[in-house]
């Protein structure tokens, strides 16, 4: 196993697939572990060797969950088979995730994707609950052994199926509301708020279990729940971040992060511009040229670098002015989504931007666009958090805007 990335260590690839596994996934296994061997010690009595009971519970650990990697493998194949890559297969602590490269840009193909884990995991527990009376004649282990996989694959199955997000069957409600209603972000509503509310349900119940003494389980539903509180949460962060940057415009956005020289001005007035003397606040990274009122292009630090101090009087801007089309840039008017997109194509994190008679009207930024749309969904940040983001060039909070317009893209909800 060699680690790869934040999903864990590889194992091996089926059709191309990396089959991963998450460090969480050594405690739940053995907590299967422990509890297989106590179900085995209970059916032979306690007349079995104390390292045989345990392999074997190791051994029904390790084939359930194989179990969960063939329901993901149900999800990916069919997948694979719409037209959707699949990045990885990971198991962790609360079971396993196909993670794919794009959703499926129609509601059956997603529904189709979606039920095919759980249709595996039935398969699979009416298979292992049909053989168990046949293995009983062979073994009371073998009988046990197969009785629990079935029952362990039909409550993967069932559990899978509630109708919530994250869950398999949260997915399937989202695909039927998208199906009936025509849009998607209604389908994203309707399944997060079931899973939100399974989810509360799932806590609420967990606490009950364990003030009874139930423990374990108690204690697994109230994981379960959390881990669904936090799906749900950023599932609803995401639809919100998709719905303003679908309908901001960069006009919301841009700032005025550039300053201006004229033309016949000499090289000492850039040169003042960039030490502080001319203004004392923040320089911006352009400098834009005029002349008599004509925007003519910008200028760079190189002349500066290039040239001895006591020449920087004898040369005019004019002579290193550079074309305005050379500098990334964006329409006013744009779709903010769109702006996302622009700004991680250039190497300077920044774009100019263009109003309806083609002139410089502002800049814009990974700190702009964040605080545009923060600001849509009510939330004013410090303005010492901006500039530390403004410095090191990243969106506030860190959130990840051109992960949510790759989905959007993927999702159908905008065209590139």
């Amino acid at each position: 196993m060699e680690p790869k990335d934040m999903d864990g260590w590889e194992f091996m690839r089926i059709r191309g697939i990396p089959l991963r596994v998450h460090p969480s996934w050594f405690l739940i296994l053995l907590v299967f572990t422990w509890s297989s061997h106590q179900q085995v010690s209970n059916v032979s009595g306690s007349t079995l060797p104390l390292l045989f009971s345990w392999g074997l519970g190791l051994v029904t650990a390790l084939l359930l969950f194989l179990s969960v990697v063939l329901h993901e493998l149900g999800h990916s194949f069919v997948a694979l088979n719409e037209g959707v890559k699949v990045r990885s297969i990971t198991l962790f602590l609360l079971g396993g995730v196909a993670r794919v490269e794009r959703e499926c840009s129609t509601p059956m193909a997603t529904l189709r994707v979606a039920a095919a884990g759980p249709l595996v995991s039935l398969l699979l527990a009416l298979v292992l609950l049909r053989s168990v009376q046949s293995a009983a004649d062979v073994s009371p282990l073998l009988a046990n052994l197969l009785g629990q996989l079935g029952s362990l694959n039909l409550v993967l199955a069932l559990f899978n199926l509630l109708p919530g997000l994250p869950l398999d069957g949260g997915v399937i409600l989202k695909a039927i509301v998208w199906q009936f209603t025509g849009s998607r972000q209604k389908g994203i509503k309707a399944a997060t708020s079931t899973g939100r509310c399974l989810s509360f349900f799932a806590i609420v119940f967990g606490i009950w279990i364990c003030l009874k003494g139930g423990g374990l389980g108690g204690l697994w539903l109230i994981m379960l729940g959390w881990f669904g509180l936090s799906a749900s949460r950023s599932e609803a962060q995401m639809l919100a971040f998709q719905n303003v940057l679908s309908e901001a415009l960069v006009s919301e956005a841009c700032g005025r992060r550039f300053r201006v020289l004229e033309e016949d001005q000499s090289l000492s007035a850039l040169s003042k511009l960039r030490i502080g003397i001319a203004d004392d606040e923040r320089i911006p990274e352009w400098v834009l040229v005029c002349s008599a009122g004509r925007w003519i292009g910008y200028i760079t630090d190189q002349p500066l670098k290039d040239l001895p101090v006591q020449h920087w009087e004898k040369h005019r801007i004019a002579d290193f002015t550079q074309p305005l089309k050379e500098l990334p840039s964006i329409g006013e008017k744009a779709p903010l989504w769109t702006a996302v997109i622009e700004l991680e194509k250039t190497r300077s994190g920044r774009l100019l931007v263009f109003n309806l008679a083609g002139l410089p009207s502002g800049t814009l930024d990974r700190v702009d666009i964040g605080q545009a749309v923060l600001k849509r969904l009510g939330l004013k940040l410090p303005k010492a958090f901006l500039e530390v983001a403004r410095s090191q060039n990243i969106y506030p909070l860190g959130i990840a805007l051109p992960q949510v317009v790759e989905s959007m893209i993927s999702s159908g909800m905008v065209e590139k």
